[in-house]
């Protein structure tokens, strides 16, 4: 394992039953990287997490975080880890300033005033019971127990699914701050691709248990690209694109998003079929949606966050 890899995954299999979630996995994760973890529900993100937290044991492969096995971390590399998972189960009976108090308490290096700040700053109620908090409340909260010892790895699964556009906005702030250290490694998945889009510089996208993605956001954003295709006569209905996630033809028209439009491949249409080529940037919300070809991807525009 190198030593500026937080993470690494290697032939990562994981079976419930008869059924297999996770299929040959193959992973690394850099220090100070940020990566989104993309899929459609059931593709197996929240299974591939809590693998590498050592919350799942795995059917088949190797994992290692700072160098250990997952498994049988040592409790000085636990301390270097935040995780926020889909499931919050906190501490009813105790008062929201008391939590942070006690959690605190596990960490030598907690950085009370920080968490202090980020209750502030959330506007949690500090003197109310856990217990009658909102969803959303207790995910801010969960958000503050994770974040107050500064983690070298931060793990977060949906971490935003319960917040008001104000109340995610502020956090997607705060895990800014945190990404300008470099020594912090983050990974998160959501559903909600403009996040990613904010805050992640890399990408990784599961489809049935498989990684169908794995690079930069930049390289994926400039590669991917929606071709509009007008030709001089009519296009064959058999017309295709090499390589081709997606094609639409009527008449004379054609929509074809490619994952690489180079010049090489835009010239070839146009001189094959006499025809004009119109080349689209496309946001992170289509390229996802052009990735899963069981969704209607060619007419999806961006969805607009506040």
């Amino acid at each position: 394992m190198s030593c500026d890899e937080v993470v690494r995954v290697s032939g990562l299999c994981k079976s419930f039953d008869t059924k297999q979630v996770l299929k040959q996995i193959d992973l690394r994760i850099p220090e100070g990287a940020v990566v989104g973890l993309l899929g459609k529900n059931g593709a197996g993100k929240s299974t591939l997490l809590k693998c590498v937290l050592g919350l799942l044991k795995p059917t088949s492969g190797e994992i290692r975080v700072f160098g250990e096995d997952p498994w049988h971390l040592s409790s000085a590399s636990k301390a270097r880890i935040g995780y926020v998972g889909q499931d919050i189960s906190l501490y009813p009976w105790m008062r929201v300033r008391s939590v942070v108090d006690y959690v605190g308490s596990f960490y030598e290096n907690w950085n009370s005033e920080f968490a202090h700040d980020l209750l502030r700053r959330w506007d949690l109620p500090v003197d109310e019971r856990v217990g009658p908090l909102s969803q959303g409340q207790q995910q801010k909260l969960a958000l503050v127990l994770a974040l107050g010892h500064e983690p070298q790895l931060l793990v977060l699964d949906e971490p935003v699914a319960a917040l008001d556009p104000s109340a995610r906005r502020d956090f997607l702030r705060t895990l800014l701050d945190i990404a300008h250290d470099k020594h912090r490694s983050i990974v998160f998945s959501t559903h909600i691709t403009s996040d990613v889009e904010r805050v992640a510089d890399r990408v990784v996208f599961l489809r049935d248990g498989r990684i169908a993605y794995d690079d930069s956001l930049d390289n994926l954003k400039d590669g991917v690209k929606r071709l509009r295709i007008t030709a001089h006569d009519d296009l064959p209905s058999g017309f295709a694109v090499p390589h081709a996630l997606r094609t639409e033809v009527n008449g004379r028209h054609a929509l074809v998003a490619v994952p690489d439009a180079s010049d090489s491949v835009i010239e070839d249409l146009q001189t094959r079929w006499d025809a004009t080529v119109q080349v689209e940037d496309l946001s992170l919300e289509e390229i996802f949606l052009e990735l899963h070809p069981s969704e209607p991807a060619l007419a999806t525009t961006a969805r607009t966050e506040p």
